[in-house]
């Protein structure tokens, strides 16, 4: 299986030669902990307690996996106006299939009916963004934003001044409920709120009110 082997070489080369983990096994079990949360908010203590491992070395070994590219952090975006923002990076795979290897889904069907479609959904769609940014040799000026009182917008690109947020949802219609969080963007000083999208399974490009669109997943 081509995952297998490439998980396989992976381990025994590039982790060798790029860093002292000691246990191989446990750094695998640490993949897949990590493939589990793919598209959450990163807990070092959840990672550490479910691996058997401390949180400095969680810290050490998801580092890893960012250098190695095969994980990405979106950082949250936050500021003095938005003083109830999360602070902690949410993290993504950048590559759907192995992360569905590592979770163990072998079949698409089963997977797309299974409680991690969403995560699947967004892993994929946010990847697919990244890599737009890192093939035309840019870095991404991508965020995403949470606040305490359960305010969240998926993705937030800060481009020349413009705040342009984006929605994801695994839905053929996900209505006007998926922007009712971009009000937020109108309270940050210095920057323009952009039109929104919202990245879904319509089939077409379509608007949702003056402002805001729905996006079909297959245009990114």
């Amino acid at each position: 299986m081509f995952y297998g082997s490439y998980v396989n070489t992976y381990l025994q080369r590039d982790i060798r030669d790029l860093t002292q983990v000691g246990d191989e096994l446990a750094f695998l079990r640490f993949m897949t902990a990590c493939a589990a949360r793919t598209s959450q908010m990163v807990n070092y203590a959840d990672l550490a307690r479910d691996v058997g491992i401390s949180e400095p070395t969680a810290k050490q070994w998801l580092s890893v996996l960012v250098s190695t590219g095969i994980v990405e952090l979106i950082q949250p975006y936050f500021n003095n106006t938005l003083k109830r923002a999360i602070k902690t990076p949410k993290m993504y795979f950048t590559d759907t299939g192995l992360c569905a290897y590592l979770t163990r889904w072998d079949n698409a069907k089963t997977l797309e009916i299974s409680a991690m479609s969403g995560q699947f959904f967004q892993t994929y769609a946010v990847s697919e963004i990244l890599k737009s940014y890192h093939n035309a040799g840019r870095c991404p000026p991508v965020y995403y934003y949470r606040d305490t009182n359960g305010k969240e917008i998926d993705l937030l690109i800060d481009e020349n001044g413009t705040l342009y947020p984006i929605e994801i949802k695994r839905s053929m219609n996900p209505g006007k409920d998926a922007v009712k969080h971009f009000s937020v963007l109108d309270k940050v000083p210095g920057k323009n709120h952009g039109e929104g999208a919202v990245i879904c399974m319509y089939k077409d490009v379509f608007p949702i009110n003056k402002d805001n669109w729905m996006a079909p997943v297959w245009l990114i």
